[in-house]
């Protein structure tokens, strides 16, 4: 921070949260060549499917006798099974005895999936919600019925057991299971410089993403500040509705894209993020831009640390205006311990950030403090 830069893009002076564990470097690589400053912190891990024991009990199970019903929830999943059951000498076996069941899946990438192995799926929904999947099982008789239920990180309770409550000999199979993060530490510093503003945006590709965090922040004993920061400055930006729900169970308001992928989350992020935070200030011969935690001037970007920046950002929200140091505490420090001298040290720091444009901040002696701008 503090340092110019002539790199600038799209989301240049943003800082960003990666919380995905699959595909984590793609997305950060995409956030990084738009201008983003990326913090990644993975919320949960995947366990590697060749040493998943219950993954191999479950498909030992499904070659016992022939299914009549296979369920394809995720793209991923279905080629990890297909895969690890070629890696146990299998995959021909598993192959013949889904070509023998009707297939579902849920959604495009799992019937993508489904195709790509050479099978053809019996019915796939409109939408990506496993509700419309349950739906047209229940239509059937099921009475003796072996279904198997390709599981996505999570147990599909509730679809399974209503299977079974119609005579269903249901098979789960755990393809992929998520697990708390290997660093801990990462994901409650994420949680901390959440709750302090310090990051602009979060990402999550997966709803167990999300519940992780969560618990992160519970563990900490931040979460009502968390909820407050998502529900305000801090943009939370999910893969897809179905990934969103467990912000929306605690009143979260999210973004997501019209299509669940990465390419698509980062241009979401990208069309919305900047709309929030961004402000022209007219000094001078060419217009300066505050964009997150940096000030663009054409091609050159300064970023500033969290503080100062919130500072600059405080004053650009009444430019000309003056603000006293009391005003500064309450926009900038909002009930956490600080001081006038807190507001002193952090003009100062903004100043010295600033460099060559430290002039925009200005002292009105004994009032305070105001942003020097045209108009």
């Amino acid at each position: 921070m503090g340092t110019t830069s002539a790199d600038t893009g799209p989301l240049t002076g943003f800082v960003v949260g990666v919380t995905a564990d699959r595909r984590r470097d793609e997305l950060t690589a995409l956030l990084r060549r738009r201008g983003a400053r990326v913090t990644e912190a993975p919320t949960m891990r995947i366990l590697p499917l060749d040493d998943d024991v219950a993954l191999r009990r479950a498909t030992e199970r499904c070659l016992a006798a022939p299914l009549d019903y296979v369920v394809a929830t995720t793209g991923v999943g279905w080629r990890g099974w297909m895969s690890a059951a070629e890696g146990w000498g299998h995959g021909a076996e598993l192959a013949a005895a889904c070509r023998g069941a009707q297939v579902l899946s849920r959604g495009p990438k799992a019937t993508g999936a489904v195709r790509a192995s050479g099978l053809a799926e019996a019915y796939s929904p409109g939408s990506e919600a496993t509700g419309a999947l349950l739906t047209w099982l229940l239509a059937r008789d099921l009475t003796g019925r072996r279904i198997a239920v390709q599981e996505h990180g999570a147990p599909l309770d509730g679809f399974s057991d209503a299977l079974r409550e119609r005579g269903a000999e249901v098979i789960d199979v755990p393809v992929y299971r998520w697990t708390p993060p290997a660093d801990t530490d990462a994901v409650r510093r994420l949680v901390e410089q959440t709750v302090r503003r310090e990051v602009h945006a979060l990402t999550f590709t997966s709803a167990p993403a999300i519940v992780f965090f969560l618990e992160a922040a519970h563990a900490a004993g931040l979460y009502p500040e968390l909820l407050a920061a998502l529900r305000g400055d801090v943009l939370p930006v999910c893969v897809g509705p179905l990934c969103a729900r467990p912000l929306e169970d605690a009143g979260v308001s999210s973004v997501w894209p019209e299509r669940g992928r990465l390419g698509a989350l980062v241009r979401t992020l990208t069309d919305t993020l900047p709309a929030r935070d961004r402000r022209v200030l007219r000094s001078g011969p060419r217009p300066l831009v505050l964009q997150g935690s940096a000030l663009l001037a054409g091609e050159e970007a300064v970023w500033l640390p969290p503080v100062p920046a919130a500072v600059l950002r405080a004053l650009a929200a009444r430019p000309g205006w003056v603000l006293s140091r009391t005003d500064l505490l309450q926009r900038v420090w909002a009930g956490a311990r600080a001081d006038e001298h807190a507001v002193e040290a952090a003009v100062g720091r903004l100043r010295g950030a600033l460099g060559a444009y430290a002039g925009l901040v200005r002292t009105v002696p004994k009032r305070g403090y105001r942003l020097v701008v045209d108009d």
